[in-house]
């Protein structure tokens, strides 16, 4: 029976890459708010806590690269028990820091480890879920990656307040891959839950697992691909680099920004989880949005939203209610970002060759984790030399070029009001 044919459900991957990745992402959304927090409290100025904060995306974006072909070698499920322990070594890094630079080099790591861990997990879905299926697995996965970013950070605020110590939030992230890398080891063999994986036939007529395949393929030939389709990514990619990059920029410059203006740790984690909450609320409504009315209704409003939240908060620093405005902009960022919710992967999915898609999306998904690393190296070398006021002004303009860019671009390479063709 193909995995097309045979009865599936959701529930059915729900221990093996749902909760796993729920886990991952607690962990993440318990420490990355706070990054730029340890880094200050470890004696690093707003800039420089900028940059160490901005390690996480760089380091995903160096991680993209082998990523591919350690997955494909070692295949899913031993690649997300490896990235788990990798990420364990690295906090344990962080928790010992004496200083920012040991501090990075944690955090650089974390980065690493998050890449592999995703396309190991995306790889796994693609091996193991009918294609019927896919989709509607795919989103699921989206939402759960949002939610352990709305629950994280409670669970940091709550332990700030127990402890009063920033660094022990990074704890939280060690039991959460613990738990990750222990269910996966403890569950059986993933052929005998969800039966023999989606075969896939390599360039070189050897046989391997859908998910390997597709991982095999990002791994091989990235740089050619981008050359390959540099019209499309030169254009429309990088109106997606300008996305990842105000993505970034939001989850860097609104710890820096509530240091800045003497808000403390645990409300600074309060604060950045009920953001979190409308941003995971809006992940399903953003998908239905783009499949009845086109990509471009969801794109639009997202990047406008994240450029002028960017631009207002500028204006605020020095205000006497600085932080009932931080506040409400924080709120509103995030459901601009709500709104797009989605918005990448169903652009590489639509733009993507029906034949083989996987290189392309491989191209697709570095242009975006280029921009979700440039954009915090900006804030922090803007705010080093002038201020983070301006960082926020002119990362503001950046997200207002991006929408330009999707709004002329969109249509162009996705015709019917910003849908895929038939």
């Amino acid at each position: 029976m193909s995995n097309a044919e045979r009865p599936f459900s959701l529930r059915s991957v729900a221990l093996a890459a749902f909760l796993p990745t729920l886990l991952f992402s607690i962990g993440e959304g318990a420490i990355i708010p706070l990054i730029p927090i340890v880094a200050n409290n470890l004696g690093a100025s707003l800039a420089v806590a900028g940059f160490i904060a901005a390690m996480v995306m760089v380091g995903e974006l160096v991680g993209d690269i082998p990523a591919g072909w350690v997955v494909s070698r070692i295949g899913e499920r031993n690649s997300m028990i490896w990235a788990s322990m990798l990420t364990i070594i690295a906090v344990l890094i962080c928790v010992a820091a004496p200083n920012p630079l040991v501090l990075g080099v944690g955090i650089f790591l974390v980065g690493i480890a998050t890449a592999v861990f995703a396309l190991a997990r995306h790889a796994f879905m693609t091996s193991y879920v009918p294609i019927a299926y896919r989709a509607r697995a795919l989103s699921t996965l989206g939402g759960i990656f949002r939610a352990g970013w709305f629950i994280g950070p409670f669970i940091s605020a709550g332990l700030i307040h127990l402890t009063g110590s920033t660094v022990a939030v990074f704890w939280v992230f060690i039991v959460c891959c613990l738990a990750a890398a222990g269910m996966l080891l403890l569950l059986p063999d993933p052929v005998s839950t969800f039966g023999p994986p989606e075969a896939a036939v390599a360039a070189d007529g050897s046989v391997h697992t859908a998910g390997e395949e597709l991982a095999a393929q990002e791994s091989t030939g990235l740089f050619r691909t981008i050359w390959n389709n540099r019209g499309v990514l030169a254009r429309l990619g990088t109106g997606a680099g300008l996305v990842g990059g105000m993505r970034a920029s939001r989850t860097v410059i609104l710890p820096l920004w509530a240091v800045s203006i003497g808000i403390s740790e645990p409300d600074i984690a309060l604060i950045i989880g009920i953001a979190g909450g409308i941003d995971f609320a809006l992940f399903y409504v953003s998908g239905q949005v783009m499949d009845r009315f086109g990509r471009i209704w969801t794109a639009l409003p997202s990047m406008i939203g994240l450029g002028v939240g960017h631009i207002m908060l500028a204006f605020t620093h020095d205000l006497p209610s600085n932080v009932e405005w931080f506040i409400g902009v924080a709120m509103f960022l995030s459901l601009a970002n709500g709104i797009g919710s989605g918005i990448l992967m169903t652009l590489g999915a639509d733009l993507a060759p029906k034949a083989r898609p996987a290189p392309f999306l491989g191209a697709w998904r570095f242009t975006g984790d280029f921009g979700s690393a440039a954009a915090p190296l900006a804030v922090a070398g803007l705010t080093a030399v002038a201020s983070l006021s301006l960082a926020s002004a002119v990362m503001g303009v950046f997200g207002l070029f991006g929408a330009v860019l999707l709004g002329r671009y969109i249509p162009r390479y996705l015709p019917r009001r910003g849908r895929p063709s038939a």
